[in-house]
C-alpha cells in the first residue's frame, strides 16, 4: 500500500466555514505535518478522516477502506490524541490502561510498562492530580500502546516542556521506522515538525495550498530582496508574492518552481538577493499574504 490516507475532493460545509474541497495524500510510513493559522480547518479534517461528523462530497480512505462504509475496521487500526481526551474518569494511571486494553487484542503490554517508565507515569498516580503535559502523555501511551497502523495526533506537545518533546517524537520516529505505520500530526508548533516530520501540507481557509516532502517544500521558497529603480513595480507575476515595499526596495516570497526569480529580473528588479527559509518562515509569510 503507497498511501496510509488519501482525501480526495471533501467538503464540509458551516454556516461560517466551508472546509475544501481538499486533496490529501498521507505516505505510508509517513510522519505527516498538517499545519495552518487557527480556525484553517485542521481540526474538522481530522475529525472527518476518524468519522466524527459526516462529509458534505468527496471520499476519505484510510489503509485503503472507505471511511463510510468500513469506519468499523478503520477505528481498530487506528488511534487519536488530543489535548482534549479526558481520562480523569477512571480516576487512576493503572485504571485507565487496564480499561483501554481490554478492548484491544494486540495491545503491547511491554511497551506499555516501557513507555509507563519513560514518562514516568506510575499505576497508582492520580489522573486529576496530574500535569497538563502528564495527561499528554498518559493519552498518548494508551495511543502507542495498541501498536495502531494509523496514529493520529491534535496538538499532542501542548503542555510539554523541550526535553518531554524530544522524547514523544522520538517514540514516534521509532513507531513509523519499520514503514507500516503512519502519524498524521497536527501542531502549531512548526520547529518539530520541520525536524521530525518527513511530509507536511499547509491549509489555509479550509483549502490545502501546498503538501509534499517537507525539504522540498523548504526548499523551493525564497525570500527575495531586489530594487525597482525609478518608481517601477515588478507586477503581476506567477509565484511571487509581494510582503513589503519601502521606496524602490522590494520584499517578497517567491516560488523557484514557477520561475519567478528568472520573471522578477525580466521585469526589472535589481541587486536580486535570495535567502533560504525555515518552514516557519514560509508559513508566516503565507500566512501574511493571506492576511
Amino acid at each position: 500500500m503507497t498511501n496510509a490516507i488519501e482525501i480526495r475532493n471533501l467538503l464540509k460545509k458551516y454556516p461560517r466555514f466551508l472546509l475544501g474541497p481538499v486533496d490529501l495524500t498521507v505516505p505510508a510510513g509517513a510522519i505527516y505535518g498538517l499545519i495552518g493559522p487557527n480556525g484553517a480547518g485542521k481540526t474538522t479534517a481530522l475529525d472527518l478522516i476518524l468519522g466524527l461528523g459526516n462529509n458534505d462530497g468527496g471520499e476519505i480512505r484510510v489503509l485503503g477502506k472507505d471511511h463510510r462504509t468500513e469506519a468499523v475496521a478503520i477505528k481498530q487500526q487506528t488511534a487519536y490524541v488530543s489535548p482534549e481526551l479526558n481520562f480523569g474518569l477512571w480516576g487512576k494511571v493503572g485504571s485507565a490502561i487496564r480499561f483501554v486494553r481490554g478492548f484491544f487484542p494486540d495491545w503491547d503490554e511491554a511497551y506499555c510498562t516501557r513507555l509507563q517508565k519513560d514518562f514516568h507515569l506510575s499505576p497508582g498516580d492520580r489522573i486529576a492530580t496530574l500535569s497538563f503535559g502528564a495527561k499528554t502523555k498518559l493519552s498518548l501511551l494508551l495511543a502507542l500502546s495498541r501498536r495502531p497502523k494509523v496514529l493520529i495526533l491534535d496538538e499532542p506537545t501542548t503542555g510539554l516542556d523541550a526535553v518531554s518533546k524530544q522524547q514523544v517524537f522520538t517514540e514516534l520516529l521509532k513507531t513509523v521506522e519499520n514503514g507500516d505505520r503512519t502519524v498524521l500530526i497536527s501542531s502549531h508548533g512548526l520547529g518539530d515538525i520541520e525536524r521530525f516530520a518527513d511530509h507536511v501540507g499547509i491549509i489555509k481557509q479550509g483549502r490545502v495550498m501546498l503538501e509534499g516532502r517537507t525539504d522540498e517544500i523548504v526548499d523551493r521558497f525564497r525570500l527575495a530582496e531586489f530594487f525597482m529603480p525609478n518608481g517601477g513595480r515588478p507586477g503581476i507575476i506567477k509565484g511571487f508574492t509581494p510582503l513589503r515595499q519601502d521606496a524602490d526596495r522590494w520584499r517578497g516570497l517567491v516560488d523557484q518552481k514557477q520561475g519567478a526569480v528568472e520573471a522578477l529580473q525580466a521585469a526589472g528588479g535589481q541587486q536580486l538577493t535570495l535567502t533560504p527559509l525555515t518552514l516557519e518562515d514560509l508559513f508566516v509569510a503565507l500566512v501574511k499574504e493571506e492576511e
